[in-house]
């Protein structure tokens, strides 16, 4: 049996992948398709195990980061650059990117509940609400303590669990429909993109890496396995019922159109009316400043493995990484990019990388000489191969859409 003592890394991960993203595409799922890419969501959660599991378990053997692992793997000095180079990209400037999205679906939240706050100057409107859910972030990551940032994402995921699990039960689905959509797997017209973006959002590459850190920092024995599979499970288990609530909540409303994830305030209105647009405003707060926390701290994590640096989480270019970051991410949504946009780009971004991602995370799985006795079996091997043959197979028909070539 798990205590309280022994939840947090697996949380901060339920965090990172339940934002605004998250909650974008499966509105926009919902609301077009119904619950016909519920399975696409099952499929995206079974892969966040394995490679969520596989990723723990090298942080928790040898006690280091997932990027210095890679690194560690290759002796050729052109791969192990170029090793450097593509996870520097991947994650660094990929967050950079994903933290305006993260920000801006904060700011749906507020926006939906007390309107329009901005301020303009030099010809340029400044959405400030942005400014204020940068500050809280900013205010979590300098505290620097790893155990109050868990605690503050494990309030938020909660406040967010109350909200969509909430309007799901609300609406109340088709049983049946809902079983079919699970299991059965469908492909509606022009839906590979959404597709493509439900697992990108679900299977966030800088999860691997942020997940490795975090179980490298909580746990010292390998004995202490069992804790880091029962926290991960949940915990994928906690963000899974999320994003399917959200999923069936905008079902309810296929006949409108979704502009924005706060649009599912119309589902819930005939039984919680004015106040509908709270409950659902309240979750999409929480989802964007959970990401605005994690993206910053995934990227510093790998950034300072991959150089070399200390990964202190009070040090001062280990700050200094999350900053930067985070302050991009504030000055794009602040300058009002159309925040739906930028999130679903980022999450089939994420969806297209994810195949790469999980090709590095099986060479340092079956490295025997940082896991020894604990690399990959051959079954989570033959299971990670699948999952990387499957995600290019939909990477691939994803990119073809969308130049026309489908």
């Amino acid at each position: 049996m798990i205590s309280l003592k022994n939840i947090g890394p697996g949380t901060v991960i339920a965090a990172a992948f339940i934002g605004p993203g998250t909650i974008t595409m499966c509105s926009i799922a919902g609301a077009k398709y119904g619950l016909d890419l519920l399975w696409a969501l099952l499929f995206s959660l079974i892969v966040t195990t394995i490679l969520q599991l596989t990723a723990a378990k090298i942080g928790l053997i040898t006690q280091k980061g997932l990027s210095i692992n890679l690194i560690s793997s290759f002796n050729n000095s052109f791969y192990k650059y170029l090793a450097i180079v593509l996870v520097l990209s991947a994650i660094l400037v990929g967050n950079t990117a994903y933290e305006a999205g993260n920000i801006s679906g904060g700011v749906m939240g507020m926006s939906s509940v007390f309107g329009e706050f901005s301020y303009s100057m030099a010809g340029f409107k400044i959405n400030l609400y942005s400014l204020v859910i940068g500050l809280m972030a900013f205010i979590i990551l300098f505290i620097g303590n790893i155990k109050i940032i868990e605690k503050v994402l494990i309030g938020l995921v909660l406040l967010m669990s109350f909200a969509f699990l909430t309007s799901a039960i609300i609406v109340k689905p088709d049983l049946l429909i809902l079983a079919k959509g699970l299991f059965i797997p469908k492909f509606p017209a022009d839906s590979f993109i959404i597709i493509v973006g439900l697992i990108g959002t679900t299977v966030v590459p800088y999860n691997i890496f942020l997940h490795a850190s975090l179980v490298s920092d909580k746990w010292s024995s390998p004995s202490d396995y069992d804790y880091v599979k029962t926290d991960t499970l949940l915990a994928v288990l906690l963000g899974g019922v999320i994003s399917m609530s959200v999923m069936i909540t905008a079902s309810a409303i296929s006949d409108l159109q979704i502009n924005s994830a706060s649009d599912l305030a119309y589902a819930i209105e005939p039984v919680f009316g004015s106040f509908s647009k709270i409950i659902i405003s309240l979750g999409l707060f929480a989802a964007g400043l959970t990401s605005a926390v994690t993206a910053p701290l995934a990227a510093s994590y790998v950034t300072c493995g991959c150089l070399g640096w200390s990964a202190d989480s009070k040090g001062y270019k280990f700050r200094l990484v999350w900053f930067f970051v985070l302050f991009l991410g504030v000055l794009f949504s602040s300058l009002n990019y159309k925040s739906i946009e930028v999130i679903k780009f980022a999450q089939v971004a994420n969806g297209i990388l994810l195949p790469v991602i999980a090709i590095f995370l099986l060479i340092v799985a079956n490295n025997k000489k940082l896991l020894k006795n604990h690399v990959n079996s051959y079954l989570f091997n033959f299971i990670t191969v699948v999952i990387v043959l499957v995600t290019m197979f939909i990477g691939l028909k994803s990119i073809l859409s969308v130049v026309g070539l489908i």
